[in-house]
C-alpha cells in the first residue's frame, strides 16, 4: 500500500504571489509616482524565490512515504531517512492505535529537528532494536493502517505487549533508559 503525505504545500507561494500580483495591478491603476519595474522584477523574484525555497525544502525534510525500496522491501521514510516497515514492531503499533501505548519522553524525530513540523502529530514507532521514534504526520490513523498492511507477517513475540519488550529486544526500557 502507497502512503505519501507531502511535507509542504504551494498555498503560501500562490498566496504571496496574488499579494504581490494585486499590489502590481495597484501600481499600475493608481495615480502617482510608479514603482520602477526594475524593482517589481527583484522584488518578485526574491519574495516568490524565498517562499517556494521553503515549500521545496519542506518537501524535501518533511515528505511521509510508505513504499518499496529498489529490491522491493516495504520502507518508511521522512525525509531523507528510511526504516524499513519489517524493523517496526507491530504489536505495539496496533496498540498505539488503540490507545493503550504511547511514546518514550525524549523519543527522536523522523526526519530531523528537535520537534514536529506546525500542524503534524507525531505517531510512536517502536522500532525491533527497542528504540522509539517519533514519525511526524498529517494523519496518522492512515500512516498506520499503511504501515501495518505493508509489514510483512509475522508471528506474535509472547509477552512483548505485556512487559512493554519489542520482537528481537530483550530490554524493556526506552530510548533513555530503565
Amino acid at each position: 500500500m502507497e502512503h505519501v503525505e507531502p511535507g509542504g504545500s504551494w498555498r503560501p507561494f500562490w498566496l504571496v504571489a496574488g499579494a504581490l500580483g494585486l499590489l502590481l495591478v495597484l501600481d499600475v491603476a493608481l495615480p502617482g509616482p510608479d514603482v520602477p519595474p526594475l524593482l517589481w522584477v527583484l522584488s518578485l523574484v526574491a519574495v516568490l524565490g524565498v517562499v517556494a525555497a521553503g515549500v521545496l525544502s519542506a518537501n524535501r525534510v518533511w515528505t511521509v512515504r510508505v513504499g518499496r525500496t529498489d529490491v522491493g522491501e516495504p520502507v518508511l521514510s521522512v525525509g531523507r531517512e528510511r526504516v524499513l516497515v519489517a524493523d517496526v514492531d507491530t504489536a505495539h503499533l496496533e496498540a498505539v492505535r488503540e490507545g493503550a501505548a504511547g511514546v518514550d519522553a525524549g523519543a527522536p524525530v523522523l526526519g530531523g529537528g528537535w520537534s514536529l513540523p506546525r500542524g503534524r502529530t507525531g505517531l510512536p514507532l517502536r522500532l525491533t532494536d527497542g528504540r522509539t521514534v517519533l514519525v511526524p504526520t498529517r494523519d496518522p490513523a492512515a500512516l498506520a493502517r499503511a504501515l501495518l498492511a505493508a509489514a510483512p507477517a509475522r508471528g506474535a513475540v509472547p509477552g512483548a505487549g505485556e512487559t512493554g519488550a519489542s520482537p528481537g529486544s530483550p530490554r524493556t526500557e526506552g530510548t533513555l533508559g530503565p
